[in-house]
């Protein structure tokens, strides 16, 4: 098995991601995400690793060189945070668009302004809609296991998408765990060289990400999405093949003492181990409350979170991004339109909470879960904001 280290979470980033056995990274330093690149290129200047570091002038430039990179038949990783990832957004669906398997990691930051270094998921609820595998971890072991797994899930040849590993900023980038880091023989069988179905060579030209007019630019959209939807199934098919390698299993959905439970508190991320703490409190004081953690967050687990859920009464969302002037944050808004046509159907109460780094504590998650039962009807709130 892998080494019990202790290390600081960015940088185990960047050692799972050199254990992968890239050939190229562009990426362009930003806080929080800035010691995965400063760590990174010190493994490649090192000569720990064959590849090539590729110091750019912003990150539309990082993503730009992945793309060249990716369509050369390279295997690629590049890393960012909040206005990086907005910066970077032009080209994001083009990637996808253009079936490439970049990995990626975002560290989330608040968006700004005003500016804020700190932590929630204004920056990835921005590029949701781009066509990429996107990914929650929850703790520093998930970082090093998701960032190894997407690069198979990336690259398998019925997928040929682009996936990212959410980070939660300065919660997990800047927190010394403990971790179990694989070896590179381990890593080895488990993700296959990248073999592209189709990549760019003088010698066998080829067209990638052409002009569409109106009469295939439909068509197009469909492919890409239906390619997104099917994904699913290989990304469980790669974390089972995790699960019989390394031991630790994964799924879209992952679930908390919910077997009774009344009350369902959803997550994403790193708060997921606040909330599991908080329902021991509260099944201490005889109250059937459970934790429903998202891992998965593109393709959306649908049939996985209703099965999560079944038999819950009240649904209590932690969102960590506004969606200014809409009617919910942007996973309850998600998670509500999974229960549209349903005719019995969970009360949910969305809590916009955590922004900009605020602190949640054990017993904000208390609080929620009380104020979600007593709630009448569907509703959100900004949960501690100060009169």
């Amino acid at each position: 098995m892998g080494k019990r280290i202790g290390m600081e979470v960015a940088i185990a980033a960047a050692e799972a991601v050199a254990l992968c056995r890239i050939d190229m990274a562009a990426v362009y330093p930003i806080t929080p995400q800035s010691h995965i690149a400063e760590h990174l290129s010190d493994i490649v200047h090192n000569g720990q690793i064959d590849a090539e570091f590729l110091t750019v002038e912003s990150e539309h430039s990082a993503m730009s060189a992945c793309v060249g990179a990716s369509a050369a038949g390279a295997r690629v990783y590049t890393a960012t945070s909040s206005q990086g990832l907005i910066l970077m957004h032009e080209i994001l669906p083009i990637a996808s668009a253009m079936r490439l398997p970049i990995v990626m990691g975002v560290c989330n930051r608040a968006v700004s302004g005003p500016l804020n270094i700190w932590n929630d998921h204004s920056d990835i609820m921005h590029v949701r809609e781009c066509g990429w595998i996107q990914l929650f971890a929850e703790n520093g072991q998930e970082v090093i296991d998701m960032t190894i797994q997407a690069f198979k899930m990336a690259e398998h040849p019925e997928v040929m998408l682009p996936a990212l590993v959410n980070i939660d900023g300065f919660q997990l980038t800047h927190m010394i765990e403990p971790m179990e880091m694989p070896s590179q023989e381990e890593v080895d069988k488990f993700l296959p060289e990248r073999k592209p179905f189709a990549y760019l060579h003088p010698d066998k030209p080829v067209s990638m990400g052409c002009f569409n007019m109106p009469d295939i630019f439909m068509e197009t959209m469909k492919a890409k999405d239906m390619a997104l939807r099917n994904s699913k199934k290989t990304i469980i098919k790669v974390w089972k093949d995790w699960a019989e390698i390394f031991g630790r299993e994964y799924q879209p959905v992952e679930t908390y003492k919910m077997k009774d439970a009344e009350v369902a508190i959803v997550t994403m991320g790193s708060m997921g181990e606040t909330a599991s703490v908080a329902v021991d409190e509260m099944r201490k004081a005889k109250m059937k409350v459970g934790l429903v953690k998202i891992k998965l967050w593109r393709p959306f687990p649908e049939e996985e979170f209703k099965a999560a859920v079944k038999g819950c009464k009240t649904i209590a969302i932690m969102d960590r991004a506004v969606s200014f002037g809409g009617v919910n944050g942007p996973v309850a808004a998600e998670i509500k339109s999974l229960f549209y046509h349903e005719q019995e159907r969970p009360k949910i109460v969305d809590f916009i909470m955590g922004l900009g780094g605020r602190d949640v504590r054990v017993e904000d998650f208390i609080s929620m879960a009380e104020r979600a039962k007593k709630k009448k009807e569907d509703t959100f709130e900004f949960l501690g904001v100060r009169e």
